[in-house]
């Protein structure tokens, strides 16, 4: 990939689906889906343009692989596509393409919509999980940054280990797959919506990652992991 990509795939822990939807909107509006916060984090824009033609290509690649999949164009774009991507592409100039995760929250599914897309890695395109390696919000600590959490840092070293260790990929993803046998896998994720982007992406990659970021929010140590070379 050169340094700068032609579109982004994004999938985002806040839209879950019966099937793969993959939003195919011109200009699809941006969707507060929080509640709480200060007036200003619900005048944000990221003027981004879509790209249907991109959106066609993954709901035929899913179509080739057997998965039935659908697409949407009203649906705005969730935080979990605006809040990173204004962060790391202000400029909001490359096109987005928002894949949904699945409501069922079955781990070898998402794995196995990655594999069904594994020739998007042939195109300039960036490929984005956007979710958290912890995700257990009662437990975390504004208060008390530097506290230690043995369970947290447990499940880090297994993830690690998983995405990052020289080991047969069938095995790699078949540890995905049984994630909730990983040290404190349940007290990191009570739900497992924010881990599953990792799942999508690591089915595309087909093969180890690196870890890019280590470092603590609110308290928890969590993970950012990269594929390839951006």
């Amino acid at each position: 990939m050169g340094s700068k990509p032609d579109a982004i795939v994004i999938i985002s822990a806040h839209w879950e689906a019966s099937q793969p939807t993959v939003n195919a909107g011109f200009t699809p509006n941006l969707l507060f889906d929080y509640t709480g916060f200060p007036d200003e984090t619900y005048q944000y824009t990221y003027p981004a343009p879509g790209n249907p033609v991109i959106a066609d290509m993954i709901l035929d690649l899913f179509k080739q692989y057997g998965i039935n999949s659908k697409s949407e164009i009203k649906r705005g774009w969730d935080h979990g596509v605006f809040v990173p991507l204004k962060l790391a592409f202000p400029q909001a100039d490359i096109p987005i393409v928002q894949l949904s995760l699945l409501n069922s929250m079955n781990a070898k599914s998402h794995i196995e919509m990655g594999k069904a897309l594994r020739s998007l890695m042939q195109h300039n395109i960036l490929v984005i999980g956007s979710g958290f390696t912890f995700h257990n919000l009662r437990s975390q600590n504004w208060d008390d940054l530097h506290k230690s959490d043995p369970d947290n840092e447990a499940f880090q070293e297994w993830l690690t280990e998983v995405c990052t260790c020289e080991m047969n990929e069938e095995e790699r993803l078949q540890r995905l797959i049984e994630w909730e046998n990983a040290p404190a896998a349940r007290y990191c994720h009570p739900r497992e919506e924010h881990l599953l982007p990792l799942h999508v992406c690591q089915g595309i990659a087909n093969q180890k990652g690196k870890i890019v970021f280590d470092d603590k929010i609110a308290g928890k140590r969590c993970l950012g992991v990269l594929w390839g070379d951006v």
